[in-house]
């Protein structure tokens, strides 16, 4: 790779602003040199106008939910049965109550439309939108692998590789984070649109795993436990022994829905964090996602395992999900990173601002993080959770990923640029990226991209072929 020098209006560094820093990128996609207060800028170098801060970590998402975007709206007052303690059907002439499990059976209508091509095509656009918005890494967390009626591909990761391939193409790197889903719920088989998420049991998970190849060093894998209600209790330990022998990261849904819990405690007497404590799936390289429901003993838990925990704030809000106890959960020794999940929007700056912003509406008080904390949860910490610990600083020996910030749009104007994180968290949106380096070649320039063109085409395109039968 060629080496490039950037030369930054300002940059984000250790915590605080820095004046005109010259960036060096060495062969390797690594930062070879950091200085600040360089007037004039090298010969040669990039020009970056603006506030320059590491990559965005989107530690959280489900690409093909991407075409659900907008049109789940709609879908109020559709006749979708109600799982336990979520509310009665609606009487006649009443509207039907929407929730988390209205919306899931839309998105299980799109994930039996995905093919290999199909996937492949519409990660690539959404992966070139995330770029747009400044990630330079995705965690995917990823449970489409066989064909809709459970029979392996004849590649059995071929949607997996479908994927891997969509983020290379974007320009981007990504986790992926291979998910066993086994069950529709506790002790209950797949269900027909679920059939195609299971590898029957955890060995046969563990077995089609193991044969991931990742071409180029964009790629890593990891390890997913869906949810407690959709792996068996006692085939956690083969996905958590996966996960250990390889290092690997580990990430798992976690109380997102009271329903979840209240079945979790009928069918164990235990909470889903208590579930998988027992049987060791919490510790430092556990990300725990969502988190939303919890009782001061699942705070302590996670938190005395260091585990991190992904808070989605735009999805959470977008399905009723609730609020989790995020400031408890730091508190108690968890990491916090972000994630754009089902894509209602892609905006790691505004998932950033959201959690600042929700907190203050259940509590009634401001000031839970400062800019830097959140800024570092959406970069440093982002990156750590999803197994790029060398990735998330402007620091020589870093991985060279960058997103620069527009400090003159009609959204950022005004403020002083010492300010530069409060504007990015508190007033700038993904419309404000201006540049997007990845490994020191830059993949967004001026706000366009360099690899995907026409990435708003190519996302109309893709999600009209996922939306027909």
């Amino acid at each position: 790779m060629t080496p490039q020098t950037y030369w930054a209006e300002f940059a984000w560094i250790d915590g605080r602003v820095e004046d005109e820093v010259v960036i060096e990128s060495a062969p390797d996609g690594r930062i070879a040199a950091v200085r600040s207060s360089v007037h004039t800028p090298p010969a040669g170098a990039v020009r970056l106008a603006g506030l320059t801060l590491p990559g965005l970590a989107n530690a959280h998402s489900h690409a093909f939910h991407r075409a659900l975007r907008g049109t789940v709206q709609a879908q109020y007052g559709a006749a979708v049965p109600q799982p336990p303690g979520q509310g009665a059907a609606a009487a006649d002439g009443e509207r039907a109550p929407d929730s988390f499990w209205t919306w899931r059976e839309v998105m299980y209508a799109v994930a039996q439309n995905l093919t290999p091509e199909r996937y492949l095509d519409l990660a690539r656009a959404v992966y070139a939108e995330m770029a747009l918005a400044g990630i330079t890494c995705v965690g995917e967390f990823h449970y489409v692998h066989h064909q809709p009626d459970g029979t392996p591909y004849d590649e059995p990761n071929a949607m997996g590789d479908a994927l891997i391939a969509a983020a290379a193409d974007a320009g981007i790197r990504i986790t992926l984070l291979d998910t066993c889903y086994l069950s529709s719920g506790f002790g209950a088989a797949p269900q027909p649109r679920q059939l195609r998420f299971s590898d029957g049991d955890a060995d046969a998970w563990a077995a089609r795993a193991a044969a991931i190849k990742t071409d180029g060093e964009h790629a890593r894998i990891g390890a997913a436990i869906h949810s407690v209600r959709a792996v068996p209790a006692e085939q956690l330990a083969t996905v958590v022994r996966w996960a250990d022998e390889r290092h690997a990261p580990l990430h798992v849904h976690l109380s997102e829905q009271p329903a979840e819990n209240e079945a979790c405690l009928r069918a164990h007497g235990r909470t889903p964090t208590q579930l998988v404590a027992d049987h060791g799936a919490l510790g430092p390289r556990t990300t725990a996602v969502h988190a939303t429901h919890l009782t001061d003993e699942d705070i302590r838990l996670i938190g005395g395992a260091s585990a991190t925990v992904c808070m989605c704030p735009t999805t959470e809000r977008d399905l009723a999900d609730g609020i989790g106890p995020a400031v408890q959960l730091q508190r108690a020794g968890s990491p916090l990173s972000l994630g754009s999940d089902s894509h209602a929007v892609i905006d790691l700056l505004e998932e950033a601002r959201a959690m600042e912003l929700d907190e203050r509406l259940r509590t009634g008080a401001r000031g839970h993080w400062t800019a830097a904390e959140l800024l570092s949860a959406a970069t440093e910490d982002g990156h750590a959770c999803l197994g790029w610990s060398d990735a998330g600083r402007i620091e020589p020996g870093y991985l060279a990923d960058l997103t620069t910030i527009a400090l003159d749009s009609v959204r950022t104007a005004g403020t002083p640029a010492r300010l530069g994180a409060e504007t990015a968290v508190f007033a700038a949106s993904n419309a404000d990226v201006r540049h997007t380096v990845v490994a020191g070649r830059h993949i967004v320039r001026n706000g366009h991209h360099q690899l995907v063109q026409n990435v708003s085409g190519a996302l109309a395109d893709a999600i009209a072929a996922v939306r027909t039968p």
